[in-house]
């Protein structure tokens, strides 16, 4: 019997320790971070960034079973911007924060013959009405140039202050930005943190010409901070190549670096995603998460893959941050159980003559001020890709265990025109996990799944 959610016959997917609750196709949206909400009433909202569009996607999932959708809330003017995307979200505090960008050819296929870059920021806006956010505020970058990528990752777990990766003027890439917005109406820098050889100012033409060309080619340049994760007063940053750190906030206006770590090699260091993606505590313990990014399949051809040649491994591991100024790595989670009647060798390989660039993407981000999301230290939730979701017990962190996981079915029809080096495979991008234990996990061109674990 076909599962409710199959695409057709022998396209369902795979499962174990799982079961899919509710599905939507999210209006045909590619969706990317998402981000819950339960007003006071009990009621809970799901807000979903756009990989390529000009807005939100908000449904109700208050019986997760049957997500009623609400609207698609248009950030920018879809006439003028038909080449944009809205990545990233942060909910906390009554306030949505959205990231603005424009689109990259090789993943979100040819631009339009004609259009309007957007500039690259956030927009603030009011959930005190869940259903009809209201536009407070917008912060650029300030960098004056529509061809960088503005903001990229951020988080935010209500209070004064917002963390951001973003680009920043006379900077390589994106840096690490610290914004008051304890008047959301009124954002204002207060405090950044960059990587040596980041900054314009300290560069001849000839480093920033090889630093630059070496980020494009994907080299172990570690000059971007690619994601952060705050606490009331430390930063956790993944750093590309240059592996994780740890940052003293107590004064946002002055961060100043007490611990790192050093993770390539024998880490990843060739083509894929962020070399580091994550590093995030574990609240209530001394551990902490970190993991390096593996990459869709379908951007990677067989002839780009024999030019680059054997890729290492990219992975999720634990550490010890007993010691901020001296964290360590524990533990490597198991590479994810490949079903039994998987079509493939393994996921390294997914149909190509080379082995691609695998690895896992998304964690679930549990906060101490969310208390609408899941944050037990026992468990951890990955998007790997098209390993599909994982799931792991944590509870030994120098053992940690594979217990569930779903792999979506194939997308048969794309959300946007892009070429695909292999064909489409079932592939998740991102989750996130409510207090009552349904997860949340939006695929690639394929809409949303929620599921619980029974396990």
């Amino acid at each position: 019997m076909p599962q409710f959610y199959a695409k057709s016959p022998g396209n369902e997917g795979y499962i174990k320790n799982m079961e899919v609750i509710g599905v939507h196709d999210l209006d045909r949206h590619y969706a990317f971070q998402s981000q819950l909400y339960r007003t006071e009433e009990g009621r809970y909202y799901l807000y979903l960034g756009c990989y390529q569009g000009t807005g939100v996607e908000i449904l109700e999932v208050t019986d997760p079973a049957h997500p009623r959708a609400v609207q698609y809330f248009h950030c920018e003017n879809p006439e003028k911007h038909p080449y944009m995307s809205t990545p990233k979200i942060q909910i906390a505090d009554e306030l949505m924060i959205v990231s603005l960008g424009n689109c990259i050819e090789f993943l979100h296929g040819k631009p339009p013959e004609s259009y309007e870059k957007v500039e690259g920021g956030i927009k603030i806006y009011s959930l005190r009405d869940p259903e009809n956010p209201e536009f407070l505020s917008f912060w650029s970058t300030g960098t004056g140039n529509p061809d960088d990528m503005g903001v990229h990752r951020f988080t935010y777990n209500g209070g004064r202050y917002l963390h951001l990766t973003a680009c920043a003027p006379g900077f390589v890439n994106f840096i690490y930005r610290i914004v008051d917005i304890a008047d959301p109406r009124n954002p204002v820098e207060v405090g950044r943190w960059w990587l040596p050889g980041q900054f314009l100012g300290n560069q001849t033409k000839a480093t920033q010409e090889r630093d630059i060309q070496g980020w494009s080619e994907g080299s172990t340049y570690p000059g971007l901070v690619h994601h952060v994760y705050a606490t009331e007063n430390k930063a956790y940053l993944s750093c590309g190549g240059a592996g994780f750190k740890i940052l003293d906030i107590s004064d946002a206006t002055r961060p100043q670096l007490i611990g790192e770590i050093a993770m390539h090699p024998p880490f990843a260091r060739k083509f894929g995603g962020a070399l580091c993606h994550t590093f995030m505590p574990v609240a209530g313990t001394n551990y902490a998460i970190g993991m390096q990014e593996g990459e869709r399949f379908w951007i990677a051809s067989d002839e780009l893959l024999e030019q680059i040649g054997v890729e290492e491994f990219r992975g999720i591991e634990m550490f010890d941050i007993s010691d901020p100024t001296d964290p360590v790595m524990i533990s490597i989670f198991p590479y994810p159980e490949v079903p039994e009647n998987w079509p493939y060798q393994n996921f390294n390989y997914c149909g190509l003559k080379h082995p691609g660039p695998f690895g896992p993407h998304n964690l679930h981000e549990p906060m101490s001020n969310k208390p609408w999301l899941e944050n037990n230290p026992n468990r951890a939730y990955d998007c790997y890709f098209h390993a599909g979701l994982r799931v792991y017990d944590i509870s030994d962190p120098y053992v940690p265990k594979e217990i569930a996981y779903f792999i979506p079915p194939n997308p048969e029809k794309l959300c946007y025109e892009v070429e695909m080096a292999n064909a489409p495979l079932g592939t998740t991008e991102d989750l996130v996990v409510d207090d009552r234990g349904y997860i949340y996990v939006n695929a690639m061109h394929d809409g949303l799944y929620i599921l619980k674990c029974l396990v």
